[in-house]
């Protein structure tokens, strides 16, 4: 009788966990993401985006919401017939200003009232409010030689009824990651709400604000008395072999219609700096920093600029963590902040008296710092692999980390998917390397599974612990199989020098990392099928896989998404110049003899395993040349391979029927090699 009614009991959870499912396509993109959080100025309210994408009509649409900060009272702010993005309250709270159809409007925070305030023709963008609510800084494209709008608008014009379709090349960087870049500039503008003019602040200059790469999501900001603002520029006359992004700041004083405006530089690092941030008491501005001139990815430190004496001093000396976004509490005596940990992006924070770091919180994936008024509460964003982004709130210190938001927890309830596990294993010279382990869902121990082996992109990135759009761990494990990520050299999360030591190194130690943690897991977990194995990468994981084609044949079949494959034509049609010379310790010219030991070109002759390739029409980073190349390299030596070439996308599949396409196609390919 006992056992009938234990049984009876379970019965319940017995149907709800049969119900469940494995995540497919159509679950991701119907997951809503959710974006911007921005905390009302009283600290009761948060407002945020969260976007939708329809699979019928192949794109998305962007919303805000409302939420109190104790997670009750979700709603919806507004219904628009076009996205809706960038809730920035005003400084009194009265407004909720954001960005629709290309300008800012207003509105009461119920929706009620809403009005256009800007009507620029360059449109504007990205804008904050100054402190008193009279002022909004954005940035807009411009022709940097036009003295108004009248002379953009006939540029435009002129551009569009000419029959010509040339584009005549005068310099370097001519296209940037997706697009041309043409003859306009990103330029920081100011608006005047009550005299409804507009300040051009950097007017007829060739420099980008906010700059084309390397900066942040921060990077322009008044100061909290609103007599002056700090920006980040990179000045540089050939900005395609300069990191040097550095902060200046213009005196509003000094500000004049359609004039050019005296600027100041305060950072003196030759490396980048980026995403000024003033201290609420206005003593002081916090930044971002590199030191070293042409690498992108060396540690960012946080370094604090003494407005009175003029003095900078790094924060984070001897913390061996790259800083990301950061956030200063009320009283301006702690700034709290994110980064790269291992699998991880934690929360810190450092007393600025003191100079002490405490962590406060590791697990999982945390961004968008918002502190509360009285300084006691965190507000952020977190995802892992088996949540998307929703918004969490804990104390100060860490404590009472709860969930406020719950936007696709619906969904969420019928999936059934197995959160990370890690492993590590021996790398090259004696060196720890983390891998992320996901299995499949209803794992059964017993069972024999194949293996996804992934390669992660960069190289100075990592796999980490998130909800991925496109390399979505838990997709890949959906259909039986086992997925094993790996940190290889080159990750960040573990130190500068782990960071540092792929550079000059692209298929050395890195690869035997890999190899070592694919041999790793092939070994120790007996439940992974060893005779149906398969690796993907993209970007640099892509150029690991091209790079595997001719050095191993551990694999049954391989995936490589725009991955480099000759890296000396690579240098020739890339777009940011200082990538490569870095990595490559030079150029092809100067340095050949480095290009050819890590051109996985040179030992394609070695190629036997069947090769899928992915390639974007619009991809300016790795262009198409390198797919092209691949392609007919594996074709002539009569390997089984399939070129996959999407005619709309970049270096990310980021349409939702392109993406249906790219994982059926993956899926697809392992299973025609699989062997039973």
């Amino acid at each position: 009788m006992k056992k009938l009614i234990t049984l009876l009991l379970l019965l319940p959870l017995i149907l709800f966990a049969q119900q469940k499912r494995p995540i497919n396509i159509d679950d991701l993109w119907a997951m809503k993401r959710v974006g911007a959080i921005e905390l009302s100025p009283d600290g009761k309210t948060i407002a945020f985006t969260a976007t939708s994408y329809s699979m019928e009509e192949n794109k998305g649409k962007t919303k805000i919401y409302l939420v109190n900060t104790k997670g009750s009272n979700l709603r919806l702010f507004k219904e628009t017939d076009k996205s809706i993005s960038n809730p920035k309250f005003s400084p009194d709270g009265e407004k909720l200003a954001y960005s629709y159809n290309g300008q800012i409007w207003f509105a009461n925070p119920d929706g009620s009232d809403a009005q256009q305030v800007t009507d620029i023709y360059s449109e504007a963008s990205d804008f904050k409010w100054s402190p008193d609510g009279t002022k909004l800084l954005f940035v807009s494209e411009v022709y940097p030689d036009c003295p108004d709008m009248n002379c953009n608008k006939e540029r435009d014009e002129k551009q569009k009824d000419s029959k010509v379709s040339a584009k005549i090349l005068t310099h370097l960087m001519y296209r940037y990651w997706n697009r041309w870049l043409g003859e306009k500039r990103s330029h920081l503008f100011m608006y005047d709400i009550n005299s409804k003019k507009y300040y051009d602040l950097n007017y007829q200059s060739n420099h980008d604000i906010p700059p084309l790469d390397l900066g942040s999501g921060n990077d322009y900001n008044f100061s909290p008395d609103g007599k002056e603002i700090a920006f980040t520029m990179n000045a540089a006359e050939r900005v395609q072999n300069s990191t040097n992004n550095e902060i200046y700041v213009i005196e509003l004083k000094d500000v004049k219609e359609n004039a050019k405006i005296p600027i100041r530089k305060i950072s003196v690092s030759k490396g980048n700096d980026n995403q000024p941030v003033y201290s609420p008491d206005g003593k002081y501005i916090a930044f971002t920093s590199m030191r070293r001139a042409g690498f992108e990815a060396d540690k960012l430190n946080l370094m604090l600029y003494n407005r009175e004496t003029g003095k900078i001093k790094e924060l984070t000396n001897g913390f061996d963590r790259s800083v990301s976004e950061f956030a200063w509490s009320p009283d301006s005596r702690t700034i709290y902040f994110d980064c790269a940990n291992e699998i991880y992006n934690s929360v810190y924070k450092i007393d600025i008296a003191a100079g002490k770091i405490a962590m406060l919180l590791k697990e999982h994936i945390n961004d968008g710092l918002t502190i509360s008024p009285d300084g006691k509460i965190i507000y952020f964003r977190q995802q892992r692999s088996v949540l998307p982004y929703e918004i969490f709130a804990m104390n100060n210190d860490g404590s009472d980390v709860h969930q406020l938001t719950f936007m696709n927890k619906d969904l969420l309830s019928q999936l059934e998917m197995n959160p990370v596990e890690t492993f590590w294993s021996p790398g090259a010279n004696g060196a720890k390397v983390q891998s992320i382990l996901v299995k499949p869902p209803f794992f059964d121990p017993n069972k024999k599974y194949p293996l996804i082996f992934l390669i992660h992109g960069g190289p100075q990135g990592h796999w980490e612990d998130d909800f991925h759009y496109r390399w979505n761990t838990e997709m890949f494990a959906s259909q039986g199989y086992v997925v094993v990520a790996p940190n290889p050299r080159g990750s960040t999360g573990y130190g500068q020098k782990f960071t540092d030591e792929i550079s000059g190194d692209w298929g050395g130690k890195v690869y035997t990392d890999l190899m070592n943690a694919y041999d790793y897991a092939v070994k120790n977990f007996k439940f992974i099928d060893k005779k149906n194995t398969f690796a993907a990468g993209a970007s640099y994981g892509g150029y690991m896989i091209n790079w595997i084609e001719g050095h191993t044949n551990r694999f049954n079949a391989l995936v490589s998404h725009d991955g480099v494959f000759n890296t000396v034509s690579m240098y020739g049609t890339t777009e940011e110049l200082w990538f490569p010379e870095w990595e490559f310790k030079g150029t092809p010219w100067t340095n050949r003899a480095l290009y050819e030991k890590w051109n996985p070109q040179r030992f394609i002759q070695n190629a036997k395993t069947p090769m899928l390739i992915f390639e974007g029409a619009h991809d300016y980073r790795v262009p198409e040349e390198q797919a092209f190349q691949l392609f007919t390299s594996l074709q002539r030596l009569g390997v089984p391979s399939k070129l996959i070439y999407f005619t709309d996308e970049y270096h990310f599949v980021v349409k939702p029927q392109d993406s249906k396409l790219w994982w059926s196609s993956v899926f697809d390919w392992f299973k025609k090699y699989h062997k039973d």
